[in-house]
């Protein structure tokens, strides 16, 4: 299933289930179908994230029923599904952990002339740096140098500490297009902090720095996450384009070393890396007014306009 946390013109956000060009309402959906209050994982994808298996199950029963009621013509149902240029879409998830990793791909290692790390290594992005599809990407003050890197992004969807390469698939929700765009200018201190290490923090963790959707895809509708194709556009220039079977590390290596101490929970996502073409190797930043466009294949575009802080 692609899955959209969405508000129609009038109304709260709710979940549906994307198809095609159109969005299956899952809350009214469930009201008319079963004369009964929906429950709260069609009202906050999250939840539906938390309930695992069992919500899915019950996602799929009710897209099930309702595309089935819709063809024999009911008419109260055939206004839950609407067009997808209509509705808003939000921020789908609210992780408690965002967690990406430094030097993920070959060809960026290769632009960058850095020699990959021996194991993967991790850094956060705080959740206040989430956004969701066609929100602003605010560059703060003063900074000069933003820079794009497009990720597959992995949904955790099951709890789990010290959890092995073998069973981390079991630990996967599904996947989104993650855009954890970099102030390059903020990332690497002067001389004077130079052997503290990298500036993170104010380098990835700034207010609206982290685009994230526009759906999530279950792990049943990518046979293979190390077979798909990714990139990013600005301007409509492509900017990065690549496979993720470049990844150094795997996806179940990285759950397994995210997991090391650290309780993965539903929800919580693992950005899995960037290929290359990235400004800080390229020399081309974003400016204020550019459009990423960051995709990912069989999970989606993600589109983001920037915007310099006055």
């Amino acid at each position: 299933m692609k899955l959209a946390l969405f508000s129609p013109s009038v109304g709260e956000p709710r979940v549906g289930v994307v198809l095609g060009e159109l969005v299956l309402d899952l809350r009214d959906s469930f009201e008319v179908l079963y004369e009964a209050p929906s429950p709260p994982i069609f009202e906050d994808l999250q939840l539906l994230v938390e309930a695992g298996e069992r919500g899915l199950r019950l996602a799929e029963l009710v897209q099930r029923e309702a595309l089935r009621e819709i063809e024999r013509g009911h008419e109260e149902l055939k206004r839950a599904l609407r067009k997808l240029g209509e509705v808003r879409l939000h921020l789908p998830l609210r992780p408690e952990k965002v967690l990406c990793v430094a030097v993920n791909y070959h060809s960026h290692a290769a632009e960058m002339n850095v020699k990959p790390p021996p194991r993967p290594y991790f850094f956060p992005k705080l959740p206040n740096a989430l956004i969701g599809p066609e929100e602003p990407v605010i560059v703060p003050r003063g900074s000069s140098k933003p820079d794009h890197e497009v990720e597959l992004a992995v949904i955790i969807g099951r709890e789990g500490k010290y959890v092995s390469e073998a069973r981390a698939y079991e630990h996967v929700f599904g996947y989104a297009v993650f855009n954890d765009v970099s102030l390059r200018d903020r990332q690497f201190p002067g001389a004077e902090l130079q052997r503290f290490g990298i500036r993170w923090v104010h380098a990835k963790s700034f207010d609206a720095g982290g685009p994230l959707g526009p759906y999530i895809v279950t792990k049943d509708e990518v046979e293979d996450p190390h077979n798909l194709r990714l990139g990013l556009k600005v301007n409509e220039e492509m900017r990065q384009e690549g496979r993720t079977s470049d990844m150094i590390f795997k996806i179940h290596e990285l759950i397994a070393e995210a997991s090391d101490g650290i309780t993965l929970k539903p929800g919580d996502v693992i950005c899995t890396g960037t290929p290359s073409g990235v400004g800080a190797a390229t020399g081309k930043f974003l400016r204020h007014g550019d459009v990423m466009e960051a995709y990912v294949e069989k999970v989606g575009v993600l589109r983001n306009p920037v915007v310099f802080e006055a």
